[in-house]
């Protein structure tokens, strides 16, 4: 079972916006070459219900997948939408991988235990951030991005 904080940061999103959200999401896969199908608008429609990271059996396995796509559709969306940038995979690579949204503008990190597994978002401004801004200016390198997993013993497991 996943463990999940909501960091501070945590975008909400209402009936509405998640809907607009989806619809948006929908129109870049479409400009990315993706076919609009149900199952992925319902891939889409959870991982932004849910506010955290999701696991392929908790996709699968969610009431809100009324396309009825079974685990293998489901993983190949995941690859295809991972592919194009827009999910993040997160997890230890000898148990159960997660999966999250990437959203523009929008940026989590993540806390992982070593031995139980949990995911957390990380509750503090992202340390990273000033010094991406720097190496863009050093560098010349542009539309930089980062992802910062931090691995180590929850309090539960400690």
């Amino acid at each position: 079972m996943l463990h999940h904080h909501h960091s501070a940061t945590c975008r909400h999103h209402d009936a509405d916006s998640a809907q607009q959200l989806v619809a948006s999401l929908l129109e870049r896969a479409r400009e990315a070459g993706l076919r609009r199908t149900k199952a992925l608008e319902n891939i889409l429609a959870i991982l932004i219900a849910t506010h955290q990271p999701l696991s392929l059996a908790d996709i699968a396995e969610s009431p809100e997948l009324t396309s009825g796509a079974d685990k293998a559709t489901v993983y190949r969306v995941l690859i295809k939408l991972e592919e194009l940038g827009f999910i993040r995979r997160l997890g230890l690579h000898d148990r159960s991988t997660y999966y999250t949204l990437l959203q523009p503008g929008h940026h989590e990190d993540y806390l992982i235990c070593t031995q139980c597994g949990r995911i957390q978002s990380l509750d503090i401004s992202c340390p990273v951030e000033a010094l991406e801004k720097e190496i863009e200016k050093q560098s010349g390198f542009r539309k930089l991005y980062h992802e910062l997993e931090f691995y180590g013993l929850c309090p539960q497991c400690a």
